[in-house]
């Protein structure tokens, strides 16, 4: 990694729809070799889904699910004298955001439902209601933190 300077960060711009940078950012993320219209398409595609099934706004829905897979905690391995520990650490507001984007089209895309737009749909929905795959990645990354807890004066 370069130590010369800080690499400017890109702005993302707003999806056309909800004029909402998050979304945006979720789509980019759900992206596969450039084909943004596919992944527009799904995404847009299990909004109508939530707005059908939960009779909710899905971008309450869609916030909600981000806000509650966003980790506060996770542990980093740090080298001690020839002994790897994990030390906790808190996470960054934008790793927060990405870890939480990441793992919610990671679990969504390990679901059975038939298409993309369904499985997206249950796991936005799951996580919005505090249950599902993310939710339980997100409780094993803060357990193992505080486990690691003792570790805790490594930090640097």
């Amino acid at each position: 990694m370069s130590r010369r300077r800080e690499v400017p960060k890109r702005e993302v711009i707003p999806d056309a729809r909800y004029n909402d940078k998050l979304v945006a950012k979720f789509m980019n993320c759900l992206m596969v070799d450039g084909k943004k219209s596919l992944a527009e398409r799904v995404f847009y595609g299990a909004f109508d889904l939530i707005e059908q099934r939960t009779k909710e706004d899905p971008i309450k829905v869609f916030k909600e699910a981000v806000d509650n897979v966003r980790p506060t905690l996770e542990v980093r391995s740090r080298r001690v004298g020839g002994a790897n520990y994990q030390v906790p650490v808190e996470v960054r507001p934008v790793r927060r955001q990405t870890l939480a984007i990441r793992w919610l089209i990671g679990y969504a895309r390990s679901r059975g439902e038939k298409t993309m737009r369904e499985r997206l749909a249950a796991e936005l929905i799951e996580a919005s209601q505090g249950r599902g795959a993310t939710i339980k990645k997100r409780d094993d990354t803060h357990r193992m933190a505080e486990a690691n807890k003792v570790f805790a004066h490594y930090r640097w």
